[in-house]
Order: C-alpha cells, then sequence, then structure tokens
C-alpha cells in the first residue's frame, strides 16, 4: 500500500525532523523543521508552529492555491481538528523521537521511537 505525502518534497531524503501532520482524505500532510530549527519545549525540541496556526495558514490558499502546491483541497472547507494529527518532537535528554497521535475521537497515543 502507498501513502499520499504532501508536499511531494517531504518524501526525499531529509535529516532528522521535528513537526507535525495529519491524515486528509488519504493524504499524510507533513509541515516540519529540523532539530536545528526546533524551539525548545521542557526538555524537548518541538517545531515552532503549532496545528491550528498552520492550517489557517493553509486555509488562506485557498482550494486552487493548495491544489497548485500539491495539498489536498479539503483543507480550504475542513477545520485542522476534524481529521487525524499529531506531532513529532525530540527528546533532548533522552536522545530520541516521541510520536503523538490523536484520532478523531480525541484518542491520543505516544510510543516512543529511539533513534540514534
Amino acid at each position: 500500500m502507498t501513502i499520499p505525502v504532501a508536499p511531494a518534497v517531504a518524501v526525499g531524503p531529509i535529516q532528522p525532523s521535528l513537526g507535525i501532520f495529519w491524515g486528509v482524505a488519504g493524504v499524510l500532510v507533513i509541515d516540519r523543521s529540523t532539530l536545528e530549527e526546533g524551539e525548545p519545549y521542557g526538555d524537548c525540541l518541538t517545531h515552532a508552529v503549532g496545528h491550528y496556526e498552520r492550517w489557517e495558514s493553509w486555509q488562506a490558499l485557498g482550494a486552487e492555491g493548495l491544489r497548485a502546491i500539491g495539498f489536498p483541497d479539503r483543507i480550504a472547507l475542513t477545520e485542522y481538528d476534524e481529521w487525524p494529527r499529531g506531532r513529532i518532537v525530540y527528546e533532548r535528554l533522552a536522545k530520541r523521537f516521541v510520536l503523538s497521535s490523536c484520532t478523531l475521537a480525541g484518542a491520543c497515543k505516544s510510543p516512543e521511537l529511539s533513534m540514534p
């Protein structure tokens, strides 16, 4: 099974990253930053932009603008919390990435991902 990813450049080789993501109409939508660009949040590094703020900036593009940059146009007409979403942070002391995700029902989980 192949999962479409937006933006398409997110599929290529990258540095270790932090970020936020959604599952929108069968597409994995990603907004990320490198560890160097991350912002401190307690003992973690996190992506500087939150789900709400990023979604609003994408909605401002409208459906046509979203399609032009390879994003699902459904973003324009829905709210950020209508789709499953999550975040990846880096725990500096433990030196590991943590992925948190929430379903539409609001159930959240955070399996630990240890990465060298």
